[in-house]
């Protein structure tokens, strides 16, 4: 027996946890951080903060561990970039996170310019500031980043890599390396071309490595001490996607966030790019493999939606009370909320769009409103589903689902009457963090295949659709509207 410790960097807070050989959570430790808000639409995090908290949690697991660890695995918030000093491993500049909308109008002036085709034709996403391009070049040009031999670029998974291996390894893989508008996702390697187009020095950023493989070793700084194989990487939403064991091209899963992320494997042929829709890279399983690429729709403020309604407007005291406060009532009352406080992301794509409630009456509550809230996210889902299904030519037959709304059986049962599917949620709903230890076990031989991940992939609840089809049409349409007052009001 061993375990896998899968180290989960979220938008809100960081996780270790220890996994066992069954595919079982033996021990999850919890530390949330700060969120800094320098400006309208600007959201940072603090580099050193993330890694105090990470090896928090690590040293918290490693106590109550009765066998060795095999490996770790990493999973994280993609787009989110970070500088930092090679000769130091200081922070150059608060990371900014994948939410911040900085750099909307240095998008629009790209769009405006003609360089949208050589962006979707290339990295498979479209100019928008949620992607880290764009944040890397505002750092360089107006953040006080200097570029220089000892400067390192990167995701959130190559800074822990670089803190983890205490500096030696500057390392990425293919599903983050896809999310910053700087990856050829076709032949797997950094653009030059458009690396010269934001002005991001190609040899600042890290070495590409398959996603499941071994990247490097633990140091003795790190709190499980040194030579522990750090064997797995992936951008959050596809290890979802790999502990969800969608390895079938058309399943498709969605992880209730921060923000929501659909997708939908499509297999190993990179498809063209589709309006409203990201092409990106799932996984690769190993040197010589060839990817697997996913259709992905990102949606940009679900679990944010219940976060400020607890800490904005105070309507609860815990996320976990909306459920029951939704539940309370038996409609919104014709209340329709979009969640658009850092514009919208698929299909919308407008990063000018802000948050709107619509159908306020002096009958309106706060479980009216709550309401509105979870049912933003089963709306903002079929807004991506019904793209997808558009393009991929198939109807879903099943969507299944995780994160931490999905514990709310009400928005299951929401989501399956407007896909008119059934929504299957896993028995493991933390499957980010699952995946990311299936993919570092993968490589170390803790578990043969695929296969095995399947089979240990097991269900917790599946609902099927009740409502009337034309009423939740009906309802849909209304949504509809809502959005269109929402869209463009910050142009």
């Amino acid at each position: 027996m061993s375990y896998v410790i899968a180290l989960d960097a979220g938008t809100t807070g960081v996780r270790a946890i220890a996994v066992d050989t069954a595919g079982r959570f033996k021990k999850l430790a919890y530390r949330e951080f700060t969120q800094h808000f320098p400006q309208p639409g600007w959201v940072e995090h603090d580099l050193d903060e993330i890694w105090d908290k990470i090896q928090s949690v690590i040293a918290e697991v490693a106590t109550e561990l009765d066998q060795p660890v095999s490996t770790i695995g990493i999973t994280n918030q993609r787009e989110t970039v970070a500088a930092w000093d090679r000769r130091t491993g200081a922070p150059l500049h608060r990371a900014i996170v994948w939410q911040d909308r900085r750099t909307a109008d240095r998008c629009a002036q790209l769009t405006e310019e003609g360089h949208l085709p050589l962006v979707r034709n290339t990295s498979g996403l479209v100019l928008d500031p949620y992607f880290s391009g764009t944040k890397f070049a505002w750092m360089l040009d107006q953040g006080g980043v200097s570029v220089s031999e000892h400067l390192a670029l990167g995701t959130i998974d190559s800074w822990l890599m670089w803190k983890l291996t205490g500096g030696a390894v500057h390392a990425t893989e293919p599903s983050n390396a896809s999310r910053t508008m700087l990856f050829d996702i076709r032949t797997l390697k950094w653009s030059e071309e458009l690396c010269g187009l934001l002005g991001v020095p190609i040899q600042s950023l890290p070495d590409v490595r398959p996603t499941s493989g071994r990247f490097g070793l633990t140091a003795d700084t790190t709190a499980l001490g040194a030579g522990i194989p750090i064997s797995g990487v992936a951008g959050d939403q596809q290890a979802a996607l790999f502990g969800q064991a969608c390895f079938e091209p058309g399943m498709t899963k969605n992880t209730y966030g921060t923000g929501s992320f659909v997708l939908m494997n499509v297999g190993q042929t990179c498809p063209e790019p589709v309006e409203g829709l990201l092409t990106t890279v799932a996984w690769t399983l190993g040197p010589g493999e060839p990817a697997t690429y996913a259709y992905e729709g990102a949606i940009f403020a679900t679990g944010a939606a219940i976060q400020w309604l607890r800490d904005g407007l105070q309507i609860i005291d815990e996320a976990s009370e909306i459920g029951p406060l939704a539940a309370s009532v038996d409609s919104t009352g014709d209340v329709y909320l979009v969640p658009a406080f850092a514009g919208l992301g698929s299909p919308w794509w407008d990063p000018y769009a802000r948050g709107t409630i619509v159908g306020l009456t002096r009958g309106t509550g706060r479980a009216e409103i709550s309401r509105a809230v979870v049912e933003s996210m089963a709306y903002q889902t079929r807004d991506v589903v019904d793209a997808m299904s558009n393009a991929s030519g198939q109807a879903l037959s099943e969507l299944r689902v995780d994160g931490g709304a999905s514990v709310m059986d009400l928005l299951l049962q929401l989501q399956s009457d407007q896909l008119g599917v059934p929504v299957t949620r896993p028995t493991n709903q933390e499957t980010t963090a699952l995946g990311a230890a299936y993919l570092a076990g993968l490589a170390e031989s803790v578990w043969d295949s695929p296969a095995t991940v399947n089979d240990q992939w097991q269900i917790d609840r599946q609902v099927t659709p009740v409502a009337d089809r034309e009423q939740a049409e009906a309802s849909y349409q209304r949504w509809l509207a809502a959005v269109k007052h929402a869209q463009g009001w910050a142009n």
